[in-house]
């Protein structure tokens, strides 16, 4: 795991037991971020890019806060390299779990107090940030001139209410472990990445799952990540999704298009996923045991039944 000091804004690589306590930063990436690269030899024109103030921000608040070492996805991660970009995304989730505290810091939020905090801020809707608010220990947002909002914990009315998580998982009285797949499906669906295959990467902490990233897959990404899922899950509420009306005649395998048709999974009425025969993924697709009903989607589907 590489961090930043912040003391002096130097990376250093650590391994395993040997890694200190260290703080971590969740935001969204804007047009001038701080490569690794540029990192290593900051330049004066890399050190007037506003991703650089945001790297100096982050690391002055926790060096304030007691803390030698920061994590920052744009320059502690060498994305040249594919197998570090890999395995560090997969990592990503326990990194997050195993920092001091998060920094969230919301740049496009100027003003003082949760209580105006809305679903326009962009961090609210981007995909990869539904972990870095479920993972840490402790989290802490911070406004676009990084004066603190107010701790995680002390707002999850409000949270849950912006990004559909439970309060219990916010408040961490509930394991992520106990929450079913379909809901954890539901809390991606109204969210976006920059790449389609992101979406599913973003969730491989949140799902257990451990994976090799291929970017340029596309959508394959979240189908992948659902035979995954099946592999290693016993929870049937993954087969739970719900098409739209417009794709009700289409031919359709088992598995969901995207994240948004489990959306239905957060109602307070969501059906029930107990099953008790195993289901597994084989080379000819979904095998399990279960009664078939015929049922009525719609007065053009009784209409056709009825004249057979």
């Amino acid at each position: 795991m590489r961090l930043l000091s912040t003391k002096n804004l130097t990376l250093h690589l650590f391994f395993d037991d040997a890694i200190p306590k260290y703080t971590i930063l969740s935001h969204t990436w804007g047009k001038e971020e701080v490569t690794h690269q540029e990192m290593l030899n900051p330049t004066r024109a890399i050190q007037e890019k506003a991703g650089y103030e945001k790297i100096r921000r982050c690391a002055e608040i926790s060096y304030d806060e007691g803390y030698e070492y920061t994590w920052i996805d744009t320059c502690c991660i060498d994305k040249t390299s594919s197998a570090e970009l890999s395995e560090s995304i997969n990592s990503m989730f326990a990194w997050y779990r195993k920092a001091a505290y998060c920094l969230v810091y919301l740049e496009d939020f100027h003003g003082d107090h949760f209580k105006d905090l809305t679903g326009d801020i962009r961090w609210f809707q981007r995909g990869w940030t539904v972990q870095e608010l479920i993972a840490p220990v402790l989290v802490v947002f911070y406004s676009a001139s990084w004066g603190v909002i107010e701790e995680a914990h002390l707002f999850t009315k409000k949270l849950e209410k912006l990004t559909s998580i439970d309060q219990s998982v916010l408040r961490k009285s509930s394991s992520i472990d106990e929450i079913s797949i379909a809901k954890k499906m539901s809390w991606f669906a109204n969210r976006t990445t920059t790449r389609v295959e992101d979406m599913a990467y973003s969730m491989l902490g949140i799902m257990g799952i451990n994976m090799p990233l291929i970017y340029g897959e596309g959508e394959v990404a979240f189908r992948r990540l659902q035979e995954e899922i099946i592999r290693n899950s016993e929870d049937a509420s993954i087969l739970l999704w719900k098409g739209t009306t417009e794709a009700a005649f289409d031919f359709r395998g088992p598995l969901a298009r995207s994240p948004k048709e489990f959306s239905f999974a957060n109602a307070p009425q969501a059906p029930d996923a107990s099953f008790d025969e195993p289901f597994a993924m084989t080379n000819k697709g979904l095998a399990l045991k279960a009664d078939l009903i015929s049922i009525i989607v719609s007065a053009t589907d009784r209409e056709r039944r009825e004249t057979e």
